[in-house]
């Protein structure tokens, strides 16, 4: 009868629902094996003094019950009634990324067993995936004929409710809305076409208990921040006034282009004037020795050789800029008779800004005319080198006019590839609304040196052109400048 082929159902999360063919499972005791069996079975039992279920076509699975298992193992990967399985899917198939039973591991018992030397076949189930706890249930409906309810190949699923560890629910298919009922055509004589439809009916949240729930986030979030502060403290070393703290995390990346294999890097920071590190600083470094691995036309040597600086810049002069510190550094080569070469030398200004900066400096080295030098460089080892590295560019102990290099040959070598990770601090970061009202130091007025590249190019070109003027001043004959000098 058409009254009779309506139903509505009221489904709760986790709620079992029983179908006529487990009333008819479950009701002999003979037929439960497992606790969750029996535990079915009293339920029938209350159920059938009670009047019998109410439900009649609609009913639902668990998480617990065994067609959640099968279903999540068989599921198939295309629509193909011919499907054959790849061995990758048979094996995931045995993974089941639902809840795991695991019992609470000791954090002494945790320490002793990093590596588990003979894992169990159940232990590379549970652990060769991330395994993201699941808890699912379907809502089923008994598509039979009438008075015929109970057998398994006329159950459907109706909806799949999955529910992860990180508290996202997954409705399929979704609520109908105004989307129209959902259709199942059954292939049988009649061809029968059943309609049905999913509503959420869970009800609204109050704005009073929505807003005590939201209270007592920020109550949670201000406790677990305070946590981490007490955790971390407030007591940070901030610089004086006047005084900036460069901190590099440095990395010599890989050095291509070189003659000779089994590289390694030599390298020390100079400081300038006004600039300290504290004693347990370390200002120089050498590399391990790293072979050469061919990667298109070059031969490059990965070296990943971390080093950190902390530096102290403290302004005596508020209109002076400071000199910044410089990383110089050489390549040399070790060969399997313990015979080493110098492969080159280079150097590098630290970034004023602060963030990551790639550089790839280009390097040199002194050559000898001849042939016996090369000769020498060949079978013995050895070669000219400088005895003072800062030589590669001017030396801060030179206080000349000139420094001439005339007559000193050298030839281009490889390259060397750095990272540098730059942070500043600066008490002047702090103070930015005070520095829109006044004009503070230079230091201040840079911002942290964030802008020093630019202003170094300027005075750089001031004081080249006023150098030019100066020469060509020079160069001009007296009478004619006094003669200028008169007319205007």
């Amino acid at each position: 009868p058409e009254d009779e082929e309506e139903e509505e159902a009221e489904v709760g999360w986790q709620e079992k629902l029983f179908s006529q063919s487990e009333v008819d499972l479950y009701l002999s005791e003979s037929a439960c094996q497992t606790p969750l069996d029996r535990q079915y079975h009293e339920e029938i039992r209350k159920l059938e003094k009670a009047g019998g279920r109410k439900n009649s076509r609609i009913f639902t699975y668990t998480d617990h019950d065994r067609f959640t298992n099968l279903e999540e193992l068989c599921q198939k990967v295309t629509d193909s009634d011919h499907e054959v399985p790849s061995y990758l899917a048979e094996r995931m198939a045995n993974v089941r990324r639902r809840r795991q039973d695991r019992r609470p591991v000791e954090a002494s018992s945790l320490k002793s067993k990093i590596i588990t030397w003979e894992p169990s076949e159940e232990f590379i189930k549970n652990n060769h995936v991330i395994n993201t706890p699941v808890q699912t249930m379907y809502i089923m409906g008994d598509l039979g004929p009438y008075g015929k309810l109970g057998r398994r190949e006329h159950e459907h699923v109706l909806c799949t409710i999955k529910v992860d560890g990180n508290g996202v629910i997954t409705v399929k298919p979704d609520f109908t809305g105004t989307k129209g009922a959902y259709r199942i055509e059954l292939d049988g004589e009649k061809r029968e076409v059943w309609e049905y439809t999913v509503e959420n009916v869970s009800a609204q949240v109050k704005p009073e208990e929505e807003e005590r729930e939201q209270r007592m986030f920020r109550d949670l979030y201000s406790r677990h921040r305070d946590y981490l502060n007490g955790l971390v403290g407030s007591e940070f070393e901030m610089p004086l006034p006047g005084t900036l703290r460069l901190f590099v995390n440095g990395e010599i990346v890989s050095a291509q282009g070189y003659e000779y294999d089994n590289l390694y890097v030599h390298f020390f920071l100079e400081l300038p004037n006004q600039w300290s590190s504290p004693p347990f600083q370390q200002l120089s470094g050498v590399t391990q020795t790293c072979a050469t691995k061919t990667v298109g036309w070059d031969k490059v040597a990965h070296f990943c050789y971390p080093f950190t600086v902390d530096m102290f810049y403290t302004q005596e002069n508020e209109d002076s800029l400071p000199q910044w510190p410089v990383l110089y550094f050489e390549v040399l080569s070790l060969d399997f008779w313990q015979r080493y070469r110098v492969e080159g030398y280079g150097s590098v200004v630290l970034p004023a800004s602060p963030g990551v900066h790639e550089l790839t400096i280009p390097t040199w080295r002194p050559v000898e005319l001849g042939t016996v030098a090369e000769m020498r460089r060949f079978f013995i080892g050895g070669s000219p080198e400088l005895e003072d590295l800062t030589y590669v560019r001017i030396p801060s102990t030179f206080k000349g006019k000139r420094l001439s290099r005339f007559g000193f040959r050298t030839e281009t070598t490889g390259r060397v590839t750095f990272r540098l990770h730059c942070l500043q601090q600066s008490k002047a970061f702090l103070e930015n609304s005070a520095l829109r009202q006044r004009m503070q130091s230079v230091l201040d007025r840079v911002g942290g040196f964030s802008q020093q590249s630019s202003i170094y190019n300027v005075l750089e070109a001031f004081q080249r052109a006023r150098r030019r003027m100066q020469e060509a001043r020079e160069s001009l004959p007296q009478d004619l400048i006094s003669t200028s000098a008169s007319s205007l």
